[in-house]
C-alpha cells in the first residue's frame, strides 16, 4: 500500500520586545535561573496582568505580511495546565478569537530527488500568548529544578493547515517562516536560545484517501535538521505500526536526536482538556484601523514584493528570485552587487553560488561576509572584460574571502593571473599540445568527443589555467578540422 504523509506545523516565535508580555519585566537570555522571575510569573496573590503593546504591534506586522486578517477585536483566554513551570496553573493565550486569522506563505521546496518547486501553505491563525518556564532535569539527583526566567516571555504561536506532504516541505516552510519573522524584526530567530521552535503534527493515510489519519505531535524541535529527521522517523513508525495491524494513538512525542527516534511523552490533549475560558483579568484586545494602517505603512519591502521586483528589474528566474529573498541579508547583498555590474545574471549566480557556499561553510551571515558587494562586483567585471576566466575567478574569490587583497585587481596583479587572450600565443600552445598527444587526436577523429575534452584540459594545464577557454576551444577545433 502507498501512503501519503500529512503534516501541519505549530511554530512559536519569541517576539523581540524588551519586556515580558503581561508584566513588563526583563527578558534577557542567559541569566541565572529565576533572577528574572517576577510576581506574575510566581502567581503571587493580587497580581494583575497588563498587556505589552509592542507584542501586539509585532503580531499586526506578521499578519499583514502573510495577507491575513488582523482582528480588530480579539480575546485572551486561560489555557489550563497543571505543570510546575506554570505556577498560576494556566497560560494566558488566545483561543476563540485570535489576533491573526488566515494568511498564506509561499516558498521554494528542494526535494532530495527531483527539481525544486514552489509551494503555498495556508495558515490557520497566529495568536499571542505567554511562554512557560523551563523544567531542568540535570544535576538535581533524581529531582527537577524549575527556571521561571522564560515564563511570561511574549510568543506568537503560528499554526498552519495540514498542507505539507513531506519532511522537505515542512523544513522549507519552517525556514521560510523563520526568514520572514527575522526579516520583519518580530523575532530574532535564534533557535539555539529557543526564540524559534516548532511542533510538528504528523499523520499518514492511504494514497487517495481524503480522511485524515490519527496525528501525533512532536514537541519542541529547535533545529531544521531535527525537524526533518523527527518527521521522517515518525512517518516510518506510523506506517510500520499500521501495516503490522496496530493503530496510531493520538499523543505528544519528543524527538531524541541521540537515538534518532521519537518517544511518547503524554497522551495528546484536545482543546476541551485545556478548559479554555476568557481571562477575566484582561479586557478584549481592540486594534483600531488607524493602528493597522500605520503598521502597514511602516512595513519594509516584503519578500514577495521583492521577488517580483527582482524578476522584473533584473531579469532573474522565479527560482533565483525566490532563493535570494529567502534571506533579507542575502537579498540586500545581491542587489548591492547588481547595481554595480552590467550582468545582473552573473550577480545572481555568484550570490547564490560561491558566496552562499562560503557563507554556509563558515557560518557567517551575509552582512558580515569578508567579501563586500563592491569587491564581488569588481571580480565580476574582470570576468566580463576577459581579464580572467570563471575558473580563475573562483580562486580570486577565495583569496578575497581570506582577506589576501583589497580587490580582485590587486590579487590578479600580485598572482599574475591575467588571462591569456592573444590568439597567436594560444595557437602556439595548441599546436604543442596536438603534437604531444597524437593518440587523443586519433581518438577524436574516430568520433570520441571525450578526447577533445582531454586536449582542452592539456591546453589549459599548459597555460596554468590562464588561457581564454572559449578561444582554446575554437582554435583546437579549427586545428583538428584542418
Amino acid at each position: 500500500m502507498q501512503w501519503e504523509v500529512v503534516i501541519g506545523l505549530e511554530t512559536h516565535a519569541q517576539l523581540t520586545t524588551a519586556s515580558k508580555i503581561f508584566s513588563g519585566s526583563s527578558t534577557a537570555f542567559g541569566a541565572e535561573p529565576n533572577l528574572q522571575a517576577n510576581v506574575l510569573d510566581l502567581a503571587l496573590p493580587g497580581t494583575l496582568p497588563v498587556l505589552n503593546r509592542g507584542a501586539v504591534q509585532r503580531a499586526i506586522q506578521f499578519g499583514l505580511a502573510i495577507g491575513a486578517t488582523v482582528a480588530q477585536r480579539s480575546i485572551f483566554a486561560r489555557k489550563n495546565y497543571f505543570y510546575p513551570d506554570l505556577p498560576k496553573g494556566y497560560q494566558i493565550s488566545q483561543y476563540e478569537i485570535p489576533v491573526v486569522q488566515g494568511g498564506t506563505l509561499t516558498f521554494v521546496v528542494q526535494p532530495k530527488q527531483g527539481e525544486p518547486y514552489v509551494k503555498t501553505v495556508n495558515l490557520t491563525r497566529a495568536h499571542l500568548e505567554e511562554d512557560a518556564g523551563k523544567s531542568l532535569h540535570e544535576d538535581f539527583h533524581g529531582m527537577s529544578g524549575i527556571d521561571l526566567n522564560r515564563a511570561g516571555v511574549p510568543l506568537l504561536e503560528i499554526v498552519s493547515e495540514p498542507d505539507m506532504r513531506s519532511s522537505a516541505e515542512a523544513v522549507a516552510y519552517a525556514k521560510a517562516l523563520h526568514s520572514l519573522v527575522v526579516w520583519l524584526g518580530v523575532c530574532d530567530g535564534n533557535m539555539q536560545e529557543g526564540s524559534f521552535r516548532c511542533d510538528a503534527n504528523v499523520s499518514v493515510r492511504p494514497v487517495g484517501d481524503t480522511k485524515l489519519g490519527t496525528r501525533c505531535e512532536i514537541k519542541n524541535l529547535n533545529s531544521f535538521r531535527f525537524l526533518e529527521k523527527a518527521i521522517e522517523f515518525e512517518v516510518r513508525r506510523q506506517v510500520e505500526l499500521i501495516e503490522d495491524g496496530g493503530a496510531v494513538v493520538q499523543e505528544t512525542r519528543l524527538y531524541d536526536p541521540d537515538r534518532d527516534e521519537t518517544r511518547s511523552m503524554r497522551s495528546k490533549e484536545d482543546a476541551m482538556d485545556y478548559r479554555y475560558f476568557p481571562d477575566p483579568d484582561l479586557l478584549p484586545l481592540a486594534i483600531s484601523p488607524e493602528w493597522i494602517a500605520q503598521v502597514k505603512a511602516d512595513l519594509p519591502e516584503l519578500p514577495g514584493a521583492m521577488r517580483e521586483r527582482f524578476v522584473r528589474e533584473y531579469g532573474l528566474s522565479d527560482y533565483e528570485a525566490q532563493t535570494l529573498t529567502a534571506s533579507k541579508a542575502l537579498a540586500r547583498y545581491f542587489e548591492d552587487v547588481a547595481k554595480q555590474v552590467a550582468d545582473r545574471k552573473a550577480a545572481a549566480n555568484w550570490s547564490l553560488g560561491e558566496l552562499s557556499a562560503a557563507l554556509n561553510e563558515s557560518g557567517v551571515p551575509a552582512e558580515q561576509a569578508p567579501v563586500s558587494p563592491s569587491q564581488l562586483a569588481g571580480l565580476i567585471a574582470r570576468v566580463a572584460d576577459g581579464t580572467i576566466n570563471n575558473k580563475t575567478a573562483k580562486d580570486v574569490f577565495a583569496a578575497l574571502w581570506a582577506r589576501e587583497g583589497d580587490s580582485a585587481d590587486a590579487i590578479i596583479a600580485a598572482r599574475g593571473l591575467k588571462q591569456i587572450s592573444d590568439a597567436g600565443a594560444i595557437e602556439k600552445i595548441v599546436d604543442e599540445v596536438l603534437a604531444a598527444n597524437p593518440k587523443s587526436v586519433e581518438e577524436f577523429r574516430a568520433g570520441k568527443e571525450k578526447a577533445f575534452n582531454a586536449l582542452v584540459g592539456q591546453a589549459m594545464k599548459a597555460t596554468r589555467g590562464k588561457a581564454n577557454p572559449q578561444q582554446v576551444n575554437e582554435i583546437l577545433r579549427r586545428r583538428l578540422a584542418g
